[in-house]
């Protein structure tokens, strides 16, 4: 909803927006933009007589405990006839007709993989439009309208609003559309995996016959949902057998269309799961006139996004065995992870980077799935590649104590922020990786991991 609230800034209209507990980089880049941020969502924004309010996911028809409304902005909206619409149908009406959208689905890696196609293109001179649901280094803003007819968006499978129960990604009718990977998540409004499947296909059903989907070629749920039906071009990647295929380590390495190399890829990033988004960013790119050789040069200066393995502090400490000795940092990461899957790939390919040296995993299950518990059993899995764990429970109704028993005296979990950052500095030792993955704020744990050890 914020780059939403920066494309329609950018159009011209003046734009206002209300939430509750934003935090960084959005709150930022909205501040940056002049675009006001109300907190909460009381009835007398109402005041404000705007020509249309465009309604996020998050609002419902709620109440609280002493039966008040928990959105009364939204009832009296609803009680006045005011004009509303969701952000998918506004983005649809306003900023998608005419354009050759590129849409990004997948569980994981939307965010990453939308970046680094707006990249590729911006880079090969198409002056692209994208929202991306996060900050791009290389652009510094969410989204933008650009000049050319591509536009580039993140495509979420999360319903659309509390009127509208469709996926979201039905909306943006793409021409190239990339299903990175699909596996349960969003136990909050999906049933099981076959229900997030069948969304999926809803999307292929809207692909035109003159599109392009780029598909994970690992993925047998993907396979699924293409057996189904597919009326579209159809370019794999990833598997042995499919259209594009690396070769070579995550951060150098051979792109293979049919067997034949066609680039390389020598950028900063690590982890396999990047380098499937490179793979998948390539495929898209070419649809629209992008050679695979202009795409590798391009993502040669990828610098990813905000919150995806970012260095937030190095804390070096003063103290040396002896003289002249050197002692390692302790060095502080914030990363969006919080699907089991992708906490387990965010800690591998952090632990390709830093060898032996000890991980320290400190993470919160904060997304409505993680918050029902529906993915406990899988914790002691994702957290293999740590050294130690350190969860945050407040707010769980399941007990993370007992889900992570398995791993014995290497888990920790505490109730409060204030807590979590206690067991970690107690722990903590020079040359340490302190890895902080949420999909929320987190409490700005990062800064005040950074503060109490600059203080020790």
């Amino acid at each position: 909803m914020g780059g939403l609230a920066a494309l329609a800034r950018e159009a011209g209209h003046r734009v206002t927006g209300c939430d509750a507990g934003v935090y960084p980089p959005m709150s930022d880049q909205l501040r940056a933009l002049g675009i006001d941020l109300i907190e909460g969502f009381d009835a007398d924004q109402m005041a404000l007589k705007p020509d249309i309010f465009v309604v996020g996911n998050v609002v419902s028809r709620a109440r609280k405990a002493d039966g008040c409304a928990k959105f009364p902005l939204m009832e009296a909206i609803l009680n006045a006839g005011t004009p509303y619409t969701s952000g998918p149908q506004w983005l649809a009406e306003h900023v998608l007709q005419g354009r050759h959208v590129l849409a990004v689905a997948g569980t994981h890696g939307k965010t990453t993989t939308t970046a680094m196609l707006a990249w590729v293109l911006e880079q090969a001179g198409l002056q692209p439009g994208f929202l991306v649901g996060g900050v791009p280094l290389n652009f510094g803003v969410s989204a933008k309208l650009g000049l050319g007819a591509p536009f580039v968006i993140e495509a979420d499978e999360y319903d659309t609003a509390f009127f509208d129960k469709r996926s979201k990604f039905v909306h943006y009718r793409p021409r190239t559309a990339i299903l990175n990977n699909l596996e349960f998540d969003h136990a909050d409004i999906f049933d099981d995996l076959t229900a997030i499947e069948r969304q999926f296909h809803h999307l292929v059903r809207t692909i035109p016959s003159t599109g392009r989907i780029v598909a994970n070629g690992l993925e047998e749920s993907l396979t699924r949902v293409l057996h189904q039906g597919c009326w579209s071009e159809l370019r794999t990647f990833g598997s042995a057998v499919s259209d594009f295929t690396a070769l070579g380590s995550p951060d150098s390495f051979e792109i293979l269309h049919k067997g034949r190399s066609v680039a390389r890829v020598e950028w900063a990033l690590s982890g396999m799961h990047n380098q499937l988004n490179a793979l998948a960013a390539i495929a898209a790119a070419e649809h629209v006139g992008v050679e695979p050789v202009t795409s590798a040069k391009a993502l040669a200066g990828f610098q990813n996004v905000k919150r995806r393995m970012e260095v937030r502090a190095r804390v070096v400490s003063q103290r040396a065995a002896s003289p002249g000795q050197t002692v390692d940092p302790i060095t502080i990461y914030d990363d969006f992870a919080h699907h089991p899957t992708a906490i387990r790939t965010t800690i591998n390919g952090l632990r390709r980077q830093v060898g032996g040296a000890r991980i320290l995993a400190v993470f919160e299950p904060r997304s409505n799935t993680m918050k029902l518990g529906a993915m406990k059993a899988q914790l002691p899995w994702s957290l293999e590649d740590a050294d130690l764990a350190f969860c945050h429970s407040g707010g769980l109704d399941w007990d993370a104590a007992q889900a992570m028993s398995s791993m014995g005296d290497t888990a920790f979990v505490a109730a409060t922020i204030e807590e979590t950052i206690a067991q970690v500095i107690q722990r903590a030792r020079p040359g340490d990786h302190i890895l902080c993955m949420s999909n929320g704020g987190f409490g700005g744990i990062h800064l005040k991991l950074r503060d109490m050890l600059q203080k020790l």
